[in-house]
């Protein structure tokens, strides 16, 4: 009974010290929530449609979901993020079993340029070109299927973004 006793604590130590690395909040040092981010719509350069609105939106909702900045509007943002989307590519992945000429996944890619500035001294903090993925099965209509992985996409672009602006060292 003892030896269980002291098996049971020599694990609690161990899993309690698993967790001494772990950091709450921003790794830059900086208090979550204390500078504001606006986010100017993204311009689109390539020949998919709305491709900007939804990096756009989906820019937006990953900074809100992330809670490292506060999402700041109308003017009033510490931090003014816009950028350009100049790539949109679809790659073969795999091809059918059946058909090695009718592909069946594509991955799709997406390439914006990047700026941050501060809006007070007009600093670049940020000025990179940043990209998202995401795969896609080919169904019958692959317009269609294209069209409904664009979140998908503008959301792991969003994410690489947020990363870069919540672990930024400035």
């Amino acid at each position: 009974m003892k030896l269980c006793r002291w098996l049971l604590v020599g694990l609690v130590a161990l899993g309690a010290n698993g967790c001494a690395g772990y950091k709450l909040g921003p790794l830059n040092g900086a208090v979550a929530g204390a500078k504001a981010v606006e986010i100017n719509p993204f311009t689109n350069t390539t020949l998919e449609p709305r491709l900007g609105d939804e990096v756009t939106a989906q820019l937006r909702r990953q900074l809100q979901r992330d809670g490292t900045f506060k999402l700041a509007s109308h003017d009033d943002g510490d931090i003014v993020v816009s950028g350009s989307v100049n790539r949109y590519v679809r790659q073969e992945i795999s091809l059918s079993p059946s058909d090695t000429l009718t592909v069946r996944d594509y991955r799709l890619e997406l390439r914006a340029q990047v700026t941050a500035r501060e809006r007070g001294t007009g600093k670049v903090i940020l000025s990179q070109p940043v990209t998202g993925y995401t795969l896609i099965r080919v169904t019958t209509d692959l317009t269609s299927t294209e069209r409904q992985a664009l979140p998908l996409l503008a959301a792991d672009f969003a994410k690489n973004v947020t990363a870069l602006l919540a672990e930024g060292s400035w």
